[in-house]
């Protein structure tokens, strides 16, 4: 079993070396008849841009991709300056209808995702011509070797039970080089992803058949990140059935959140989209759907016909009754840890990093600083944006609503979420966004903490005061000190993962959903045999 083992992971290094190496292969150019009819599909009107493009790709020069980006990105670049200091000029002359002109010659976009435009059509070379056969080399030898890594700890790890020795002496999850390296990979992934995507389009590439054969369309990066996000899922569901087997909540909850990725953010908004339906992820409720309000994302919906005003009327639904409903009867774990694809990835290959969430007091304080601000910029952002679309201003108090949603898009919805979110996991723990970022977590603590039936009930005469139940919470409670004065644990930032309970080895934790009465229980030590407090306690 160790030498499957060994050989699964020697497997997984090779498909990820493949995988990271692809993006330095393969050459991109266009001929004169692809870039016309580029221009042409594109709808440009400037003759600066064509002529910019003709000289930068039009060439028997084997451009790799990183040459390729720059001369795209300094042709964009050419022709707006052009009608840039045209615009000036006519403003310094005060000719106004020249001026007006202008604007529509200049090419609006991210310099890295106009290339990544132009790259989709311009690759050449070994990744382009063999798709399938690096599929396999890449992501089929990955979760070949992943799978022959975990399954056998079926045997390895013993009988069913709680399965976390050592955890502290790998260097792959005590913050040791192994898990450094992971960061390294993980937050670079993500900085590739957001902000320099033509960078990976060989990746994409790689996905373009299963793309176009669920949505009918080539893929984008978004597609290669839900494509990865759902298989990186699946492999780590198997192993968290095999570590916590002893445990059915976490094996229908791991069922649960695999089950609504794949499907729910996955499959069903590429199917809507080959129907020629609006893209759209019924699960994913606002605040955490921050553009669901955007004046683009209502124009979308409301030109799409009856369906787009279903998914308006849903989206709306959701948000305001049915979160809030079933967070009072479930609590918010209904969500977090049974639906959320952010949870799901979190409690999946996060999983081995729980333990290093911060426990201390200052994080505690910096968490309900941070989340909450992070509640009302997106309440306020959304104010501006319904400003926006329902009067047809672009300011608010002399704001400019775009300005708004564009530092929120990079700060929170790209930086926070991605970058730190998941990229932080082998350094800071698996919760990083869920626990400081994430708005709709912060709607639902509310719920949770005020007006809900969810309580964790515990046992204090059993407990032994192990820890384990602290070290494990990876949203950083301390609920060992729950448990040794046998007070229910409700809290706003509990995603009742159940992960306490599951690791607790005199069975003091239980996740609870009853009656509001009693739930926040009495919290007074008692010393001695003192009858009259016992009296006074049991009359509270």
């Amino acid at each position: 079993m160790k030498i499957i083992k060994k050989s699964g992971l020697l497997l997984f290094l090779i498909g990820l070396a493949l995988f990271i190496g692809t993006i330095f292969t393969g050459t991109f150019s266009l001929n004169q008849s692809e870039l016309d009819d580029f221009v042409k599909e594109k709808g440009y009107k400037s003759e600066i841009i064509k002529v910019e493009l003709e000289k930068a790709i039009v060439t028997t020069e084997d451009l790799n991709i990183f040459k390729f980006s720059s001369r795209i990105r300094n042709a964009y670049k050419t022709s707006n300056d052009y009608y840039e200091a045209l615009i000036a000029k006519y403003d310094a002359e005060k000719n106004w209808d020249k001026k007006g002109e202008q604007y529509q010659y200049k090419i609006y976009g991210k310099p890295h995702s106009l290339s990544f435009t132009l790259a989709k059509k311009a690759g050449k070379g070994l990744v382009v011509e063999n798709t399938g056969l690096l599929w396999f080399l890449t992501f089929g030898l990955g979760i070949i070797g992943a799978l022959m890594f975990i399954i056998p700890d079926v045997v390895l790890l013993g009988k069913p039970g709680i399965k976390n020795d050592g955890i502290f002496l790998n260097t792959a999850t005590n913050r040791g080089w192994i898990g450094w390296s992971a960061f390294i990979f993980l937050v670079s992934f993500y900085i590739l992803l957001y902000f320099y995507p033509d960078l990976i389009v060989n990746w994409v590439y790689l996905v373009d058949p299963i793309s176009e054969s669920i949505s009918g369309n080539p893929a984008s990066q978004w597609f290669l990140y839900g494509f990865l996000y759902c298989v990186v899922m699946t492999v780590m569901a198997v192993r968290m059935y095999i570590k916590y087997r002893h445990n059915k909540y976490q094996i229908l909850r791991t069922t649960s959140v695999l089950f609504f990725q794949i499907v729910f953010a996955f499959l069903i908004p590429e199917i809507l989209v080959r129907f020629e339906k609006p893209w759209y992820d019924f699960k994913n409720a606002f605040p955490l759907d921050y553009d669901f309000f955007f004046k683009w994302n209502l124009d979308e919906l409301l030109s799409s016909g009856g369906f787009g005003l279903f998914i308006l009327v849903w989206g709306i639904v959701l948000t305001i009754i049915i979160v809030p409903i079933m967070v009072y009867f479930f609590g918010k774990r209904w969500y977090c840890s049974w639906v959320c694809g952010c949870g799901g990835l979190a409690e999946t290959l996060g999983d081995p990093y729980r333990q290093l969430s911060s426990k201390t007091l200052l994080s505690w304080r910096v968490e309900r600083i941070v989340i909450h601000s992070v509640l009302i910029f997106v309440l306020v952002m959304t104010g501006f944006a319904l400003y926006t679309f329902f009067y047809g201003a672009d300011q608010v108090l002399g704001i400019k609503t775009q300005t708004i949603q564009d530092i929120y898009g990079f700060l929170i919805g790209s930086i926070f979420a991605g970058v730190i979110g998941t990229g932080f996991y082998p350094i800071f723990g698996n919760r990083v966004w869920c626990r400081f970022g994430c708005p709709l977590a912060a709607y639902l603590g509310f719920i949770q903490r005020f007006k809900s039936r969810f309580r964790i009930t515990t046992n204090g005469g059993q407990c032994i005061s192990c820890g384990n139940c602290s070290t494990y919470c990876e949203q950083g409670i301390d609920v060992r000190a729950y448990a040794q004065k046998g007070e229910n644990i409700v809290r706003s930032s509990c995603v009742g993962c159940g992960i306490c309970s599951a690791v607790c080895p005199r069975g003091v934790l239980k996740l609870e959903n009853g009656p509001e009465k009693g739930r926040i229980n009495p919290t007074d030590i008692l010393l001695g045999n003192d009858v009259n407090l016992m009296e006074l306690v049991n009359n509270k």
